[in-house]
């Protein structure tokens, strides 16, 4: 054989920047898509955020034109329509405070701008405004370790003592247990520090009286009679609340409440008390400081009812909108071939495309939404128990499109409706087949499982199988493994666990 050359014709697909561009804006979730459109605002100069107030009927002429033609006005015709009179200002009626005071060509000797004129500064309410919260709007989130290094500096104590209740600090976790044994606590000081154990244990019981209540602690029980010992004496069934949590705290554990009121000699109603006050405590101490900022889920369709009718609307509060700049489109020159000129012509067209990349999300967004509404009336009425099996093949062939397509769309995507905010992937759910040929969504049989266990016997809870067998005569065949799996997936303990007095 030798080497020929063969002219072959074939058709393949390729992704256009433009398709990579409208594929990447689909899959961004609300916050990305307004940094997205912000860093978009900041390197294209053709991109403007459209106002409110704009009034879009008496657009500039001249920039429909060079729209059209690709021809714009002269730099001295465009400049002119931008002329104003500015108006005059009487010196004897500004009022103090006011920008439009006179500026004299020089400042006295020895004085500052700040000290004659207004600064940005001024411009802060004062400390008798009711309304102004300096530390909501400074505040950030403080971890555990600065807010009790925070308290330590507040606490008078020797400068060795000092250091070993770093250390100690430096070794508590996010739950506000200490992790570290003080003999290793001990092993990681200089030895020229001649500290003992009995030192270290001293230091850490300053520290357990520091806020939040049972902080340092090394057991659960520590941590449980941390908190007790810091209510008033006169609480109720307080001594034995203390004998509970250091004694018998695996027993509790157990559930084994007739061997708690054998051992503390108390009837059914008294340990019923002892362990309210119990479960009153906070087994987790430093999760009350939180480190990180909270995140706010903005959702992208709001769904009301009018008229008996669900309406579907995307928020266009999170959707920024935006337009071509039109004196800037207007410089472009069709003929002109200049470095410039080309410039701003790529722009124009980066423009363009990036507002119609936003708007075919957005519509391919409402397609999808007002389809999952269209499905899920039941849910909107009646709630998680009428939910509807729904996978994404079925909203892929109502509105014409791709499966994965419809992934991108409803992966970090929030609807707004009357039962509260929920990301569009949660109307989605596998079935489960009924006695009379049906189907029955999981979504719905979580929330029946939920609403069995919510009404069952303190006593007596329901096994899985129990369920099982009250989900088959409502004609709802569900394995005794699936049962568990679904009770497992909303946090519900097993029967064992929720056993109550």
């Amino acid at each position: 054989m030798k080497p020929s050359l063969v002219l072959k014709m074939g058709q393949q697909l390729t992704m256009t920047p433009q398709l990579q561009q409208a594929i990447r804006l689909l899959q961004l979730s609300t916050l990305d898509l307004q940094q997205e459109i912000q860093e978009a605002l900041d390197s294209n100069p053709m991109l403007e955020r459209e106002e409110d107030g704009d009034d879009f009927s008496h657009a500039d002429p001249m920039a429909e034109a060079a729209d059209q033609n690709g021809e714009g006005p002269s730099a001295s015709q465009t400049s002119s329509d931008n002329l104003y009179e500015e108006p005059t200002h009487n010196a004897d009626n500004l009022e103090e405070g006011d920008w439009g005071e006179r500026i004299p060509s020089e400042l006295p000797v020895d004085t500052a701008w700040e000290d004659i004129y207004q600064t940005s500064a001024s411009s802060l309410p004062s400390n008798d405004d009711d309304d102004w919260d300096f530390t909501t709007r400074t505040s950030s989130g403080v971890s555990l370790q600065s807010h009790l290094l925070w308290q330590l500096n507040l606490a008078p104590m020797s400068d060795t003592d000092r250091l070993i209740a770093t250390t100690l600090i430096d070794c508590i976790n996010d739950q506000g247990y200490l992790e570290e044994s003080l003999e290793e606590v001990l092993e990681s000081l200089d030895p020229e520090l001649d500290v003992e154990l009995d030192e270290i244990e001293v230091v850490l019981h300053r520290i357990q009286q520091f806020e939040p209540a049972g902080i340092g602690a090394r057991n659960l029980s520590e941590c449980l009679l941390l908190q007790l010992r810091q209510l008033p004496e006169q609480t109720a069934w307080l001594e034995q609340a203390k004998q509970l949590v250091s004694n018998y705290l695996d027993v509790l554990g157990n559930r084994d409440y007739s061997l708690l009121m054998r051992r503390m000699k108390l009837k059914e109603d008294e340990l019923r008390q002892v362990i309210e006050l119990v479960q009153s405590l906070n087994p987790r101490p430093g999760s009350q400081i939180e480190a990180s900022e909270p995140e706010y889920v903005v959702p992208d369709v709001i769904v009301r009812k009018h008229n008996d009718r669900w309406l579907v609307e995307l928020n266009q509060e999170a959707m920024p909108r935006l337009r071509v700049n039109a004196q800037y489109a207007g410089f472009v020159k069709r003929a002109d071939s200049s470095a410039d000129n080309t410039f701003m012509r790529n722009q124009l067209q980066e423009a363009r495309w990036f507002i119609k990349s936003l708007l075919s999300r957005n519509e391919t967004l409402m397609k999808v939404a007002t389809q999952i509404v269209e499905h899920q009336r039941g849910f909107l009425d009646h709630g998680d128990e009428a939910m509807k099996p729904l996978v994404l093949h079925d909203i892929a062939e109502a509105v014409g499109m791709h499966e994965s397509t419809i992934s991108r769309v409803t992966t970090q995507k929030y609807m707004h409706t009357p039962r509260g905010i929920y990301e569009l992937k949660y109307f989605f759910s596998s079935h489960v087949s009924t006695a009379e040929g049906g189907e029955c969504s999981s979504t719905a049989i979580r929330a029946i499982i939920k609403k069995l266990v919510a009404a069952e016997n303190p006593k007596k809870p329901l096994s899985d199988s129990k369920i099982a067998g009250l989900l088959e005569a409502q004609g709802i065949q569900v394995a005794r493994r699936t049962i568990a799996k679904y009770r497992e997936s909303l946090g519900i303990a097993p029967s064992s666990e929720r056993k109550r007095l």
